[in-house]
């Protein structure tokens, strides 16, 4: 039986707040006996102020960059003590893609029995909306403000699922908490023992740092895989399968027009970047759908 109240009421998230949607239901699918690690983000400030605590569950704060190291840890501990559980470490993209991705490395090439869950709202949003290496091409953040020269955040996503899956680990994969069903089965998949260590990547939308009306966020979270801006997909001990396959794909900037972090590229003289971001999604859709 699936973890009902693993997360409760009470936390001090923002409205619409995706980490806490996609964390009641990652630990419906967990046992009851799991261990979260948690590294420092958003979802640790809003979640375990001490001595209020949302968590129903074994938990863990570590640093910024060990969610990783602790857990590996706490798994060759269970093991060790002949204990049964899940371990799952959870960080945000600059946990994961940035400052954590050293720790994420190691425990993936040890492979520690560690199901590591990335929560990407595509900045550093707990700290004040810093670009990260998740933040798309062409978004506004403090550190990558739009202007004369420039169009906000000059670099394309670091490909962390493809970085991840060439530790040749059992399983990797794509989220959304849009499609609630499609993460769950994911997260099933994760914890097999015989499928770790794991890695799921899952897309978060952010109202305050994307700028969009916290009622819509499980909207803007679709339009994301209905444009092809985020692709739900698996690689299962090597076999590559698009999970939510979209017969005709919207243009991207229905996606891009949803979120005030885009708003300078809908002004005069931009148009050639929404195309540059449009072709870019045409061609990673070309390449990942033909695998």
């Amino acid at each position: 039986m699936g973890l009902a109240c693993g997360f409760h009421q009470g936390s001090t998230n923002c409205c619409g707040c995706p980490e806490t949607i996609a964390v009641r239901n990652i630990l419906e699918v967990a046992e009851k006996k799991t261990v979260i690690v948690n590294a420092t983000s958003c979802l640790e400030i809003v979640s375990s102020q001490y001595p209020h605590t949302s968590w129903g569950v074994n938990y863990i704060h570590g640093a910024f960059e060990n969610a990783a190291a602790i857990a590996g840890g706490v798994s060759l501990a269970l093991e060790n003590l002949g204990k049964k559980g899940n371990v799952i470490a959870i960080a945000g993209d600059g946990g994961t893609l940035d400052i954590g991705l050293q720790a994420l490395s190691g425990m993936l090439e040890r492979g520690d029995k560690v199901c590591f869950i990335c929560l990407d709202n595509n900045a550093y949003m707990n700290t004040g909306i810093q670009r990260s290496s998740a933040t798309p091409f062409g978004a506004w953040t403090t550190t990558s403000p739009p202007g004369r020269i420039s169009v906000g955040k000059e670099e394309w996503k670091k490909p962390i699922v493809e970085i991840v899956s060439n530790h040749q680990i059992p399983y990797t994969a794509t989220a959304s908490i849009g499609f609630i069903p499609d993460l769950k089965e994911k997260v099933r998949k994760a914890l097999e023992k015989k499928n770790l260590p794991s890695f799921i990547h899952v897309e978060c939308p952010c109202s305050l740092g994307w700028k969009f009306d916290p009622s819509k966020t499980i909207e803007i979270a679709k339009l994301a895989v209905e444009t092809g801006m985020w692709v739900l997909y698996e690689i299962h001990n090597g076999k590559f399968r698009v999970t939510k396959k979209v017969e005709k794909r919207k243009p991207v900037g229905e996606y891009l027009r949803t979120q005030g972090r885009f708003a300078h590229l809908f002004k005069p003289g931009n148009k050639h970047i929404i195309k540059k971001i449009q072709d870019r999604v045409d061609s990673e859709w070309e390449r990942l759908t033909k695998q």
